[in-house]
C-alpha cells in the first residue's frame, strides 16, 4: 500500500499534491498495489473528488482547523499502520518536510528527498534525487521496508482520468485540538513563489521600487508569481518573502524569468530547477544568460512593456 500526503491551502489541494497523487498511483500499479490519500486540513469533500482523477481511489481527510507537524505525523502514522502502508509520497515544502521527517522516524523507514524522477524497479526500487542544490543527480537503491519519499515539484507530468476518489471522514480526534491559532500572517499576492507555474524575478537593473510595476504587470498578463533578488529584498525594494535564491525561496517554475538581474551563484542556486529559464539584461556578458535556455540582451525598461502587451494578446 502506498500513501500519499495531501497539502491543502485556501479550501483548495495544492497543484504539488496532485502530483504527489499522480506519482504514487503511478508507483502503485508498476508494484501492483493501491495508492491512497491523506489530507488533513479544512476543505469541501468536492475538492478531494478530483484525486481519483490522478490514480487515487480512497481519501481519508481528517478536516482541522490547523495543527503542528508531530501531530499531524502521528495521525498519518496511525492510518498508515490500519492500512499496511509501507511506501509515503510527499510533496516537497516546509510543513510537508516536516511531517515527512516525523512519519519516517515513527515508521523507522528511509527517507529520500528531492526525487525527480519516477522509481526504477528494474534491479531494486532506484531513487533518483537532485544533489548540490539541483547541480547534479544521484541515484540511490532503497533497500529498506519502508520507505519515505519526498518529491520535488514539476517531476511528474499531470494526466487528468477525469474519475472521482472516494471520501472517508475521520475523526477529528487524531488531531489534538489543543491548538490556539492566534493569526495567521500569509505573504501577499495572488500566487505564492513555491506554487507558480511561472515566475516573473527582478533585481537592480529594475533601478528601483517605483519601477516595479513593470514586473507586476509581467506577471499579470502571465498568471505568474513575482520575486526578486536577495540585493531587491535588502535594500526594501521588495518584502523579503519575495527574495529567490539560495538564502530565500527556492523555486522551480515551469518558466522563470530574471529581470535585469546579474545571475550571483546564489541566485542560480534557487531557481536552477526550472524547466526553462529566461534571462533578460542590457548586459550581454551577464552570468546568467550562461545559465539561461533564452537570453534577450536589451533594455528592460523597453522590453517588459512589449511582452505584456504579447501575453494580453495570447489571452
Amino acid at each position: 500500500m502506498i500513501i500519499t500526503y495531501i497539502e491543502i491551502a485556501d479550501n483548495e489541494v495544492k497543484k504539488s499534491s496532485l502530483e504527489v497523487a499522480m506519482y504514487g498511483s503511478t508507483l502503485a500499479q508498476k508494484l501492483n498495489t493501491t495508492a491512497i490519500a491523506i489530507a488533513i486540513g479544512k476543505i469541501e469533500q468536492s475538492k478531494l473528488e478530483i484525486l481519483g482523477n490522478y490514480g487515487i481511489k480512497k481519501v481519508f481527510s481528517v478536516q482541522v482547523d490547523g495543527s503542528v507537524a508531530v501531530d499531524t505525523a502521528s495521525a498519518v502514522s496511525k492510518i498508515a499502520g490500519e492500512q499496511n502502508a509501507d511506501i509515503f509520497i510527499f510533496p516537497k515544502s516546509v510543513s510537508a518536510d516536516a511531517v515527512a521527517a516525523k512519519v519516517a522516524i515513527k515508521s523507522g523507514a528511509s527517507i529520500i528527498s528531492n526525487v525527480t524522477e519516477m522509481v526504477d524497479l528494474t534491479a531494486g526500487f532506484g531513487v533518483t534525487r537532485s544533489i548540490y542544490t539541483g547541480k547534479a543527480f544521484a541515484k540511490v537503491n532503497v533497500t529498506a521496508a519502508k520507505k519515505v519519499l519526498i518529491l520535488k515539484k514539476n517531476a511528474i507530468e499531470l494526466q487528468d482520468s477525469g474519475t472521482k476518489a472516494e471520501i472517508e471522514i475521520l475523526s477529528q480526534t487524531l488531531i489534538p485540538t489543543n491548538i490556539t491559532i492566534k493569526e495567521i500572517q500569509k505573504a501577499t499576492g495572488d500566487i505564492l513563489l513555491t506554487d507558480a507555474e511561472i515566475v516573473v524575478s527582478g533585481g537592480r537593473g529594475l533601478k528601483g521600487p517605483e519601477n516595479w510595476y513593470l514586473i507586476e504587470d509581467l506577471a499579470k498578463a502571465l498568471g505568474a508569481a513575482t520575486g526578486c533578488s536577495k540585493p531587491v529584498s535588502d535594500m526594501d525594494w521588495r518584502p523579503h518573502h519575495e527574495h529567490v535564491g539560495q538564502t530565500g525561496v527556492k523555486v522551480s517554475p515551469n518558466i522563470y524569468f530574471a529581470v535585469g538581474i546579474s545571475g550571483a551563484i546564489q541566485h542560480l542556486a534557487g531557481v536552477n530547477s526550472s524547466k526553462i529559464i529566461v534571462a533578460i539584461n542590457k548586459d550581454p556578458e551577464a552570468p546568467f544568460f550562461k545559465a539561461a535556455d533564452f537570453g534577450i540582451v536589451g533594455d528592460a525598461f523597453e522590453i517588459l512593456p512589449k511582452l505584456t502587451e504579447a501575453a494580453k494578446k495570447l489571452k
